[in-house]
């Protein structure tokens, strides 16, 4: 396939004429019903509302015609078979495919990426099975006590997406049954994990497709350290998720392991084995095998062509005339539901990390913006945090608000005649008709200029299957801006250096140096009082 530049497509001259004068939300019955109306689509569980965004149907015809003309939808559908698109022609790179919409093609015949599948199959067999064996009892600690807890310790993707959707879905817990999180390298945050465990009781998932992260296998001897000192037998704790043949792939130090395959990148793995074991224990493989369901439902809901069906390219398609033609430079993710507080983390990373970009697949400069600084807190507590900035402050920040008409966990009481839920509900579409239309005031501090562009996904409850739909919705949203961009968003060579960095940094501190020349790196360890 032939990757056209961003700046070369024939609609981006198109859309940067339109974008002289945007749709004007301000204006009078700018937002009638009629428009509320059409200017929305559903999919998968979510209504997507938009007409609270700067376009009209021309802008929508010209971002068709983007999607048309970048090949959008064939690159996705290149992508689901199998094409090798982690790549950056004429330079050494990953060189690798990117299937991990293969690790939930699991429910139509015959699936895009038969032997991708299959091995996914396999994997999520191995891991019916383990959960059985929990779940009866066949496998207990060394006092024949059920496990209770499971702890997840991994970094970048083998975290963010699994937690996430952990803490999104612990309404849905199994009895007796919790997970936690070890990331970050500073000892304190694995103590304070660690701190009041049960540990005879505590499974630790140790995750690394390398079988070879700094800040993973630093605390996977922190965990077993603890594990002995309380003396118990740590290979009877702990299971690894890995790369097959990695150093961590040894049968002599886990109690299980499962893969991981290369073709699916960290951020893009929560569907994998890396998000599976611990949504499986605390969720059991059915509330799994649904939220793998709701993404592959949104892989399936991504190969319309047309872009006022197809949701998550619509999505893509919006950032873009914000990022490209309007010249915003973040993007606030606004989700109402506690449930989703680590969610915008999560796509802080996917995003970022994908698209964070400026060479093109071909290895030059990029002349075009790409992606975004993405961000975002839950509401309705960022109305009283930094929602001053959104609605008066001198830099437009574009919306993308989630909610649901429904709470999670049944609890509710009716206050002034209505629930809290419709409470929060309200809350989030006042704030996004704030933002358009803003208002006029004789007092200018108390004025809003509106025009303040922002989107609306709505779904009944958060269950795994809408879960699952979320995650491959936003997953997708990413790849398309990416397709259009025509940047790479499969590598991360950005954040190696600073790991490299990183490394010469603690062999200095390792083995101080006794020459009387001193490296760039020892003179900072010594200013910043590490290094006598």
């Amino acid at each position: 396939m032939q990757y056209k530049d961003f700046s070369a497509l024939e609609s981006t001259a198109k859309l940067a004429q339109l974008a002289a004068k945007p749709y004007n939300l301000t204006q009078p019955g700018a937002l009638s019903p009629e428009r509320i109306q059409r200017f929305s689509v559903s999919s998968c569980g979510f209504t997507l509302l938009y007409a609270t965004e700067r376009l009209d149907e021309t802008v929508l015809d010209a971002l068709q015609e983007l999607a048309d003309e970048a090949h959008l939808v064939e690159q996705f559908m290149a992508m689901k078979k199998g094409a090798v698109l982690n790549r950056i022609e004429g330079y050494p790179c990953e060189n690798r495919q990117v299937l991990h919409t293969a690790s939930r093609d699991l429910f139509g015949e015959p699936p895009h990426a038969a032997a991708a599948t299959a091995k996914a199959r396999a994997e999520l067999d191995k891991l019916r099975r383990f959960l059985d064996d929990l779940d009866s009892g066949k496998l207990v600690n060394s006092q024949g006590e059920r496990f209770t807890t499971l702890v997840q310790v991994g970094i970048g993707g083998s975290d963010l997406g699994p937690r996430a959707l952990s803490l999104a879905l612990n309404a849905f817990a199994l009895p007796e049954r919790e997970v936690r999180f070890i990331a970050n390298v500073d000892p304190d945050d694995a103590a304070a994990v660690l701190a009041g465990l049960n540990l005879r009781q505590t499974l630790f998932v140790i995750v690394s497709k390398s079988g070879s992260t700094l800040e993973t296998l630093t605390n996977e001897e922190l965990v077993r350290a603890a594990l002995r000192e309380a003396g118990l037998e740590p290979k009877q704790h702990l299971l690894a998720v890995t790369g097959e043949g990695s150093p961590m792939d040894d049968p002599s130090r886990y109690l299980a392991s499962f893969y991981m395959y290369d073709y699916i990148g960290g951020r893009y793995s929560a569907t994998s084995m890396v998000g599976a074991v611990t949504l499986g224990f605390l969720l059991g493989y059915e509330a799994l095998m649904d939220l793998l369901r709701g993404a592959w439902e949104m892989d399936m809901a991504a190969e319309q062509s047309n872009i006022r069906k197809n949701l998550p390219l619509l999505m893509a398609l919006i950032g873009i005339w914000n990022r490209n033609f309007l010249g915003y430079n973040t993007c606030a993710v606004l989700p109402y539901s506690q449930a989703l507080s680590r969610f915008p983390a999560h796509l802080q990373q996917c995003d970022m990390e994908s698209n964070g970009k400026s060479v093109t697949r071909q290895g030059q400069a990029v002349t075009w913006k790409t992606g975004p600084i993405v961000w975002g807190e839950p509401g309705t507590n960022g109305q009283h945090a930094f929602y001053q900035l959104i609605h008066q402050g001198t830099e437009i920040v574009p919306a993308e608000f989630i909610g649901f008409r429904k709470n999670q966990r049944g609890l509710d009481i009716q206050v002034a005649g209505t629930s809290s839920q419709e409470k929060l509900v309200a809350n989030m579409l006042a704030q996004s008709l704030a933002l358009a239309q803003g208002k006029e005031d004789s007092n200018p501090a108390r004025s809003f200029a509106g025009n303040r562009p922002n989107l609306v996904l709505l779904a009944e409850r958060l269950t795994p299957f809408q879960m699952g739909a979320l995650l491959a919705l936003y997953e997708h949203r990413i790849v398309f801006q990416g397709f259009a961009w025509n940047i790479n968003s499969f590598d991360q060579e950005g954040v190696q250096l600073g790991k490299v960095l990183a490394k010469n940094l603690l062999q200095h501190l390792a083995a101080p140096s006794r020459s009387e020349e001193q490296t760039v790196g020892e003179a900072l360890l010594k200013t910043a009082g590490m290094l006598a």
